[in-house]
């Protein structure tokens, strides 16, 4: 019995020696289960070819490669190479194939309701006559017998073999029962038919408006064309947007802008009905997309607006932090304000659409109120004003050794035609320039023209911006331009249309390096809008915007910059955008 005994001791001790062991591998085994929960919400995006610029802006931003990117809740949680796939196991995996990441552009200037509207009216864009303008408005005037206007956008007599404006008497020889108006593509002229004119009562006495042109004929009656601020006397008689068409029109754009692969916009001059649109979608959940919403200075409710104080949603898609302000008009139309006359136009000197001695007083509200002052500026005059009243402000305000603002980082929208000698002024005074790379190749047909080879040494200077350590807010200014922004980014960098003409650039001494260009359209423009802390790179900690793309735009060739196309847009870790093939 107790040979039999000490014969099962050595099995007893086995058994019992072996539990601790068991037990380590029941909980190794849930540590691992409990990890692997731990990350099933979080999103893994490997086998990518990614860039990010990341430390800083401007010249402190480094360019980074990157592999794989993980994300949680919307934001980034880290970014490196294929061993975070290792580490995150159990997360939700996404494989692009090698497809190349970069962050969601940020359109620095565009205009998100006029956009809409435009997909849905006559667009006249790249009409290369006069006559094939007016052929498609009889073709759009017969297909929508039940509108009552005719409203469209995009013409541009600089393409057109004689140069010319056009007349009220081009359209009413195909529409003369109905009223027509068309914007001008830079938004400061307008083409109307007599039925239009007469509903807005425009006649031969009618004066012309402060900060605007009726265009007469050489008995001075009306021709039809009206130039900025003169626009308003069509405009004012139209009927009005409905809310249904209003939103109708915001969510085209919303879905086209995403398609191209932007992710944030700041939208242009915003007015009362527009800001509580945008708010309404933002408690909503449906913003698809970041608004940097500027409110529009002529909105008759400003001040009240002011007194709200700056305003930003808890998941950064809706900000109304700036004022939009209206210098002068455009080149294009002649209505760019210069400090001498157009140099294909001796009398002219163009038009300050609002007043130069109401420049100070809205300018010390807006700063005072906490808001960023966006000035829209094209001619020379009207950037050397806002630069002398930026200046203005600082003085009385270290005067007063109150300060009004930390860091405002107000903008130029456009800094379109600086003198020279005013350039340097805006990296003293701090002053962003907003710029917007298609329009120097849109206008080189007609620039110089327009303001002569001494003049045009400042005109679309990014270079001489650049060079002296200022940062550019780059964007479209949509649906002034189309708002693709590998068109922007490809004029940028060769200072060519998509035709790669002129063969060496135009002006190529002022063009950008692609690095430039892409960080201009991510985080120097976020940067520009108050966003750089959670938005335009891909760093850890920010929202998860990004887009997959056709191509790596730093191995194309410059050339082929524009044929880039957007696979895939993704904003806070969500898909928005995925092309069909």
């Amino acid at each position: 019995m107790q040979t039999h005994f000490a014969k099962l001791i050595p099995l007893f001790f086995l058994l019992f020696s072996a539990m601790p062991v068991v037990s380590a591998l029941e909980d190794a085994d849930a540590r691992t289960q409990e990890k692997e929960k731990s990350y099933s919400r979080h999103k893994v995006f490997h086998n990518l070819n990614g860039y990010t610029f990341a430390g800083g802006i401007g010249d402190y931003a480094e360019l980074n490669q990157f592999s794989v990117i993980v994300v949680h809740k919307g934001k980034i949680v880290a970014v490196g190479d294929e061993e975070l796939v290792t580490k995150y196991e159990g997360a939700r995996q996404y494989d692009l194939r090698g497809q190349t990441v970069i962050p969601g552009i940020v359109d620095a200037h565009g205009h998100i309701q006029s956009l809409g509207e435009n997909l849905v009216q006559i667009d006249l864009r790249g009409m290369n006559s006069r006559t094939a303008a007016v052929a498609k408005v009889a073709n759009y005037a017969h297909d929508h017998q039940d509108l009552p206007w005719l409203i469209g956008r995009g013409w541009n007599q600089e393409l057109w073999p004689d140069r010319r404006f056009p007349s009220k008497k081009d359209l009413d020889e195909v529409v003369s029962d109905r009223p027509v108006w068309l914007v001008r593509i830079d938004a400061h002229a307008g083409w109307a038919n007599s039925k239009a004119l007469e509903l807005a009562e425009i006649t031969k006495d009618t004066l012309d408006p402060p900060g605007g042109q009726i265009i007469r004929d050489s008995e001075g009656n009306p021709t039809g064309v009206l130039i900025d601020t003169a626009m308003n006397m069509v405009q004012n008689v139209m009927p009005p947007i409905s809310d249904e068409q209003l939103r109708h029109a915001v969510n085209l754009a919303f879905e086209h802008l995403l398609e191209l692969g932007i992710t944030q916009v700041h939208d242009a001059g915003v007015d009362t009905r527009g800001l509580d649109l945008f708010k309404e979608l933002s408690e909503d959940k449906r913003l698809p997309l970041r608004v940097n919403a500027m409110i529009s200075a002529r909105d008759p409710a400003l001040m009240d607006l002011l007194a709200e104080g700056p305003f930003r949603d808890a998941y950064d898609r809706l900000q109304i932090n700036s004022v939009k302000l209206y210098g002068d008009g455009a080149l294009g139309s002649r209505g760019a304000a210069l400090i001498e006359p157009y140099s294909d136009d001796e009398d002219n000197t163009g038009l300050l659409v609002t007043p130069e001695e109401d420049l100070m007083p809205l300018f010390g509200a807006i700063h005072q109120a906490g808001f960023q002052i966006n000035y829209h500026a094209i001619g020379d005059r009207s950037n050397k004003l806002a630069l002398d009243t930026f200046a203005e402000i600082f003085a009385l305000e270290a005067e007063q050794e109150e300060a009004w603002q930390t860091d405002p980082r107000h903008r130029v929208e456009h800094a379109q035609v600086v003198r020279v000698g005013d350039i340097p002024r805006f990296l003293e005074l701090g002053i962003i320039p907003s710029m917007q790379p298609t329009h120097a190749t849109s206008d080189m047909n007609m620039a110089e023209d327009r303001v002569g080879s001494e003049r045009i040494a400042g005109a679309y200077a990014w270079r001489s911006f650049l060079d002296q350590g200022s940062l550019i807010a780059a964007g479209s200014d949509f649906p002034v331009e189309l708002a693709n922004p590998f068109y922007g980014i490809h004029a940028a960098v060769t200072r060519q249309d998509r035709d790669n003409q002129p063969v060496e650039g135009w002006y190529p001494e002022q063009r950008m390096t692609i690095e430039e260009a892409i960080r201009s359209f991510t985080i120097d423009a976020a940067y520009a809008g108050h966003l750089e802390s959670r938005t335009g790179s891909l760093e850890a900690g920010k929202w998860a915007d990004f887009l997959v793309l056709s191509a790596d735009p730093f191995q194309a060739k410059p050339e082929n910059l524009w044929r880039i196309r957007v696979e895939q847009t993704w904003v806070a870790g969500e898909r928005h955008f995925q092309r069909s093939h």
